[in-house]
């Protein structure tokens, strides 16, 4: 068959070059078209080949999978959309994909993603939900990378901050983000379009942060600029309660904020700011000082007022009695608003007539109403100090009356030092007992051992100074001394009868009875066999020495017999003495033997 064609073609050839007019050769050698006698094909015109070029690029679509690119809606349906993409095939898309968008008509251009170009019926597949997310990004990504400001629908509220629709983007804008000063109700931006600024972009976990409170910076940086460029000691401007704490309340002057510390709030003394001002309250505020970059601005808002000391009463001088409320108390006193911002402190001395330590809470209580004499005064320094003893009078006025020298009385241990006891004998009038006029007998380290604080206890007065307050008193003198009866008892070598109690480096102890206690020397423990006294011995002692001062008693055993073999020796000394000198013969016998012999020797004879 092909070459039954060829033969067919060959000879309408030579027919038709029979038929052909003769034609010039040179004519025919010019016009004759070498391209397609050696390729085959028509030769295509240069202006003809650029045409079709680029009504290729302007209308062909390389349907590459997972493609962005833009459509033309040619025909919608109840459920879809037909969107032609200039490829070989229109594309559908389902309108829930537009539900953003209730108005699309055709006509209108749409980016949409090329999903598959041919599916198992051959059609193309696309989809705009996917096109918006990968467009969103890019722009999303653009405005981060250019600083731009982008409009943002507020979805929702969520914890720590809203929600914001982003180019089809869920984005987060944390509270703190939202505006310069803190926002307490996050409902109220709810369902509103604002403008932000993208601040950081998660390209991982694709999260998005945007910002409002970034776009409301700059300007106020100006405006701040601006004011504190103009601001002045003295001052007096407008401003809004940003914050409340403990110590103080910040105010908004307009993108700057001050400081009115608790102190500057009210001439009268406040426990929290806000009994003076609230949250978004609009005042009037004095500026007090500033830095030298006026980055930290002291404000004041009683300063507006007028003092309360200018306005006391001239009537008001020392000597005077005033009411007051207890409204602060420390350690060494406590303050008394005797007039609204006019304060005055009773020292804690100058609560009792009483000498001895005590604290301002002993006395007074905040919130007390309390009655007090003016006692100094100073309306330039806006100083006052008060007294309540002065509304009693002194206890030492008639002390010498009340308490004489060798007095006795009830007192109560208040207080207590390493040296005594203190003892109030009534309100204001103290007195101290030394730690040698507590106990006779008793050798005592400190007070506590002997008396604790509260009890009552007998006391006599063994000195008084009126100038300087001072009362000297003792509790052994309101008893016996029973040394005085001891000094007899247990005088020099009496002898008593005694167990050994403690055994120490130097000797032992003896409890004669529950004052007397007296020590044994070692050397004094030795009994007559030559051994010693251990603990728990009974034996006879004698008292080898007594000291009533100081209360020292020392003993000795060894001392009882070593005292009776001295009597023995002395005895028998004297015995045979005596013997001795009946058995010699008496001086008057020897004279007379003398006289015989001389008178023999002389010849004489009587």
């Amino acid at each position: 068959m092909a070459e039954d064609k060829k033969q067919a073609e060959a000879a309408e050839a030579v027919e038709a070059k029979v038929q052909a007019p003769v034609q010039d050769p040179q004519e025919f050698l010019e016009n004759f078209n070498w391209t397609k006698y050696e390729q085959g094909i028509e030769q295509v015109d240069d202006a003809k080949l650029q045409e079709f070029e680029q009504l290729v690029a302007e209308n062909f679509v390389d349907t590459m999978d997972e493609e962005v690119v833009q459509g033309t809606v040619v025909y919608l349906t109840d459920r879809e959309a037909i969107i032609d993409i200039n490829a070989k095939s229109e594309g559908v898309i389902s309108l829930n994909e537009f539900r953003y968008n209730p108005d699309l008509k055709v006509g209108d251009k749409v980016e949409v993603l090329i999903d598959i170009r041919e599916d198992k019926s051959g059609q193309l597949v696309l989809s705009h939900r996917k096109a918006r997310t990968i467009m969103a990004w890019d722009r999303v990504n653009a405005a981060h990378d250019k600083e731009e400001i982008v409009n943002g629908f507020v979805k929702c509220r969520t914890k720590g901050g809203m929600i914001v629709d982003v180019f089809g983007i869920e984005a987060f804008l944390p509270g703190s983000q939202i505006d310069v000063k803190p926002i307490r109700d996050y409902d109220q931006y709810v369902g509103k379009t604002m403008e932000f600024k993208v601040v950081k972009i998660n390209h991982e976990f694709k999260n998005v942060v945007v910002s409002h409170k970034a776009l409301i910076e700059a300007d106020i940086e100006e405006q701040k600029k601006e004011i504190i460029g103009q601001l002045e000691k003295g001052q007096v401007l407008e401003g809004v309660v940003k914050n409340i704490t403990s110590y103080g309340v910040f105010i908004d002057l307009g993108g700057v904020d001050g400081l009115v510390h608790i102190t500057d709030l009210s001439w009268s003394r406040i426990n929290h700011p806000n009994e003076v001002v609230e949250l978004d309250q609009k005042l009037n505020v004095v500026i007090l000082d500033f830095d030298d970059n006026k980055s930290r601005i002291q404000l004041g808002l009683k300063q507006l007022e007028k003092h309360p000391w200018e306005a006391l009463s001239d009537e008001i001088k020392i000597g005077d009695k005033v009411k007051g409320k207890v409204v602060v108390i420390a350690d060494y006193g406590a303050f008394i608003e005797v007039a609204e911002g006019v304060e005055g402190l009773i020292h804690v001395s100058e609560m009792s007539w009483s000498t001895h330590l005590r604290s301002a809470q002993d006395f007074v209580k905040v919130g007390d109403e309390v009655e007090a004499v003016v006692l100094t005064m100073d309306r330039d320094d806006r100083k006052m100090s008060l007294g309540i003893k002065q509304m009693t009078p002194d206890p030492w006025t008639d002390i010498t009356t009340k308490y004489p020298v060798a007095s006795k009385h009830t007192g109560i241990v208040r207080n207590f030092t390493n040296f005594g006891v203190f003892v109030e004998l009534e309100e204001g009038i103290d007195g101290l007992i030394y730690i040698s006029d507590l106990s006779w007998t008793k050798k005592i380290k400190h007070p506590s051992e002997f008396v604790t604080v509260g009890d009552k206890l007998e006391v006599e007065v063994l000195e008084l100074d009126v100038e300087g307050r001072k009362l000297s008193l003792g509790h052994k003198q309101t008893t016996e001394n029973p040394w005085d009866k001891y000094e007899t008892e247990f005088a020099l070598d009496t002898t008593h009868t005694g167990t050994i109690g403690e055994v120490v480096d130097k000797g032992a102890t003896i409890d004669f009875n529950e004052d007397i206690q007296a020590f044994v020397p070692t050397r004094h423990l030795e009994k007559e066999d030559g051994s010693k006294l251990g603990k728990g011995d009974s034996a006879e002692f004698k008292i080898i020495e007594f000291n009533k001062e100081f209360k020292r008693v020392v003993a000795s055993h060894t001392a009882i017999f070593k005292a009776e073999e001295q009597r023995n020796v002395k005895a028998a000394v004297k015995k045979a003495a005596a013997q001795a000198d009946e058995a010699k013969p008496t001086l008057g016998d020897a004279n007379e033997a003398l006289q015989a012999l001389k008178d023999k020797m002389e010849g004489k004879t009587k």
